[in-house]
């Protein structure tokens, strides 16, 4: 009972440390969760022939391209290579412009990655 009583603020502020970290963690994966839903009906919907409804999504995609992380860039690279022909340009479709945004994005990610690999190697 002394301890408790001692080490109480150390331990309230362990228990809500932990409580905050599964919150973030649990609002991360909702996040990219959420990414795939999006993607899903945007595919969905230019497929259909829903063109304004595909090209709101299309908007929204391509504005939270940035924050993603490169797991679920890869994801959404992967996605819509299966539904495009990469070596044929088709300015009208949607999901090919998507699929080469997330491809030029991807490669612009992977030179800022290959410097810090390669940073890392010359350090002692």
């Amino acid at each position: 009972m002394r301890f408790l009583r001692r080490n109480r603020y150390v331990l309230i502020f362990s228990a809500l440390l932990l409580i905050c970290g599964t919150m973030v963690l649990r609002q991360m994966a909702a996040n990219l969760s959420a990414h795939a839903d999006l993607r899903e009906a945007f595919i969905l919907l230019q497929t259909k022939g829903y063109k304004a409804e595909a090209q709101r999504l299309f908007q929204r995609l391509l504005a939270e391209l940035e924050r993603l992380p490169n797991k679920a860039l890869v994801e959404d690279f992967q996605r819509t290579r299966t539904l495009v022909d990469p070596a044929k340009q088709d300015q009208e479709n949607l999901v090919w412009k998507y699929h080469w945004t997330v491809n030029n994005e991807l490669e612009k990610r992977s030179e800022s990655t290959l410097a810090r690999a390669l940073k890392l190697a010359h350090e002692p």
